[in-house]
């Protein structure tokens, strides 16, 4: 399944029916009067979560969504049938956000979660309702309103408590697979990850946790270099971040820093998210150099720093012990 975490609609609500003019001509009723129904409402376009989505997919391909028009009203009074609602389910954690002004229309985080995109126009008058003692007879009705269009963006921000960033090649694929049953593509060069992955870890509660690999963050990302301004938005939504550095590049010191920068850069409060710092790829690297490394990441960061394999599975249990105390 291709992952789509954005798309362009246009949402058009259903027109109301229109009433009609109409009078009894009935035998032994003299002066029946006017009898000319009122159309019936249009239907809405209405957005639902669903927590068995994961991607846009479905609207690459289904571009407009139209509701049903509402029937025009019938003699003898009748009310024409309101149109049916469209339904559109998407992805827990999809923003709405009107294309022309850039406000956002509606969030949808909870499962089930419903809102009203394009209302649908009302029904129109049939000349029944117009009768008075002035006029006894009226012989006009009103159409039916449209209903609302609006050209829409949507927005997928994963819904993961647990962020893995760092730079490309840094070991974030192989960590989320060897911490959840996640299969992402691993291979020995940058961008292998074009998508993000998402991989359930098991609390000692036995409870779950989503963890979120984010892939393409590289200087300059939150400007549009790259992949990582697509993807940045899905950590506005985790509760803590792991910041993972390749000890083994050239250095490691600069990769921590760049991250850091993307992340002000980009804004929306990711600089102050809970960060946990980690070396990667320890196997790599003399134990003496490692420490040299760890103690000055440590004070650059003002944090501590926790160093792991993720190949050999090592320092993995102290790095969820601290994952879980933040979460």
């Amino acid at each position: 399944m291709k992952f789509i975490d954005q798309a362009k609609v246009i949402v058009r609500a259903g027109k109301g029916g229109d009433g009609i003019v109409s009078f009894r001509r009935e035998k032994f009723v003299p002066a029946g009067g006017p009898s000319g129904g009122n159309g019936g409402k249009g239907g809405s376009v209405i957005f639902e979560a669903d927590n068995n989505l994961q991607t846009l997919l479905d609207f690459k391909f289904n571009r407009e969504i139209i509701a049903k028009d509402g029937s025009k009203g019938g003699p003898n009074k009748r009310s024409g049938a309101s149109g049916d609602d469209r339904i559109v389910k998407v992805p827990c954690g999809t923003e709405i956000i009107d294309l022309n002004t850039g406000i956002i229309l509606g969030d949808l985080v909870q499962n089930k979660e419903k809102i009203v995109i394009a209302k649908g126009g009302r029904g129109g008058l049939g000349n029944a309702h117009f009768l008075s003692n002035q006029n006894r007879a009226p012989e006009f009705c009103i159409d039916g309103r449209e209903g609302e269009m609006w050209e829409i963006k949507l927005e997928l921000k994963l819904i993961a408590e647990v962020g893995i960033i760092g730079l490309p090649n840094a070991g974030k694929s192989t960590l989320i697979s060897v911490l959840s049953s996640a299969s992402p593509k691993i291979a020995n060069y940058p961008f292998t990850t074009l998508v993000p992955n998402l991989g359930v870890v098991r609390k000692p509660d036995g409870n779950g946790c989503l963890f979120a690999d984010i892939p393409g963050l590289i200087s300059g990302a939150a400007q549009g270099i790259g992949l990582g301004h697509d993807f940045l938005r899905h950590i506005e939504r985790t509760k803590i971040l792991i910041h993972l550095i390749d000890v083994s590049s050239e250095k490691p010191l600069i990769d921590y820093e760049v991250i850091k920068d993307e992340l002000k850069k980009y804004g929306n409060g990711l600089i102050n998210k809970e960060r946990i710092i980690v070396l990667t790829k320890i196997e790599l690297v003399e134990e003496n150099y490692l420490k040299t490394i760890t103690k000055k990441l440590e004070n650059l960061s003002n944090k501590k720093v926790f160093v792991i394999s993720s190949s050999l599975r090592k320092g993995l249990s102290q790095l969820l012990s601290e994952v879980w105390k933040k979460v």
